[in-house]
């Protein structure tokens, strides 16, 4: 490693929270080296995360999931020193995080997990709030480096324990968020202006900074991502493999993780993750990938359709062909079909009426 180069950090991972962090650090006279797996036009992108390693002492990964987060760390791991500082930012399996940090330790290197909180403000601001694992050594090595783009480093413990209070914060917030969308539901369905709605709960016990943030954007249909249903969608998955495995009902959780799934199916798995209330504010447009026709007959349906009915459309949407929109939830609809239904009474409706159309 260039001995000029000590103090520099490398970024791998250049998602909307890579990108703010990079960013962040530039502006505030960081060298910062990046990489991410599809190439990006930006200044200091290297070929590879080896290549990285060679530059910076530093390294922070962003990666989206446990795959992307395992298959990084090996990259990696054959140039890693023992004054290598790894930092694991992934919401992933404490069991994930817990295997990158025996592949990077076993080379001498200091790795730390340090999943977060906050979004692409946060990140952009440098006030981020990280949840820190891994031995005191490490820690007090990355700290300057964390302290550069947080406001604030919160000590949790061995590995993997820092994730089980990520995955445990989210779930907590897809559950505000899910029920913040049913209950504009209810003050729809009595056409009740949703600002006195808003109004209501900033003077209510429950309100939350997430609802602060979330609530104007649900209300003005503004689903610009933040913090996509697809990210969200994966750490409730990994929530309810949590409680399979420690054979935990987390019902709740499982609600939420089925109304994420419904809005991958649609395609809005970009979208932010709030989108959970497309579902409930009827007023919108039709979707682009629905007939109109389509959808009023499924409005006509819904007092008839059964239990019965249901099912078999559950056993039809079986068989939909590879064609079917179904790419990025196919996986999740594998894993998730043993724990609970996955798709709500809605959802059975608009199939219902898709199949329909298609006999006619």
């Amino acid at each position: 490693m260039p001995q000029s180069n000590h103090k520099s950090i490398g970024v791998i991972g250049l998602g909307i929270i890579g990108r703010g962090v990079t960013g962040h650090l530039r502006r505030n006279g960081y060298p910062v080296y990046v990489w991410n797996r599809s190439p990006r036009p930006v200044p200091n992108f290297v070929g590879s995360p080896a290549e990285l390693a060679q530059l910076c002492r530093y390294i922070q990964i962003f990666v989206s999931d446990d795959e992307a987060l395992l298959q990084t760390v090996e990259s990696l791991a054959e140039v890693l020193a023992p004054e290598h500082v790894v930092m694991a930012h992934s919401t992933v399996a404490p069991d994930s995080m817990r295997a990158a940090s025996e592949m990077v330790e076993r080379r001498g290197a200091h790795f730390v997990e340090a999943p977060f909180t906050g979004s692409k403000g946060a990140a952009e601001k440098g006030e981020l709030v990280y949840y820190a694992g891994g031995a005191k050594t490490a820690v007090e090595k990355a700290r300057p480096v964390l302290q550069a783009s947080s406001k604030k480093i919160i000590e949790i413990g061995a590995i993997g324990q820092a994730s089980a209070i990520k995955i445990a914060t989210n779930m907590i917030t897809a559950a505000t968020i899910q029920a913040a969308a049913e209950a504009l539901a209810v003050v729809q369905a009595f056409n009740v202006p949703f600002e006195k709605f808003a109004e209501a709960m900033r003077n209510n016990a429950s309100y939350s900074a997430t609802l602060e943030m979330k609530l104007p954007k649900m209300i003005g249909r503004d689903f610009s991502p933040h913090f996509a249903v697809k990210h969200m969608l994966k750490d409730m998955q990994i929530a309810n493999q949590i409680g399979l495995s420690n054979y935990l009902d987390l019902g709740v959780t499982a609600a939420a993780r089925d109304q994420l799934l419904e809005q991958t199916y649609w395609g809005r798995g970009d979208e932010d993750y709030s989108a959970v209330a497309r579902k409930y504010l009827h007023e919108l447009a039709p979707d682009v990938n629905e007939e109109p026709e389509a959808a009023q007959a499924a409005a006509d349906l819904s007092p008839a359709i059964t239990d019965s009915e249901a099912s078999e459309v559950e056993a039809q949407s079986a068989t939909l062909p590879a064609s079917s929109p179904l790419p990025d939830a196919a996986p999740a609809v594998a894993s998730a079909s043993a724990e609970a239904p996955l798709l709500r009474r809605g959802l059975w409706k608009q199939l219902l009426s898709r199949f329909s159309s298609g006999k006619e």
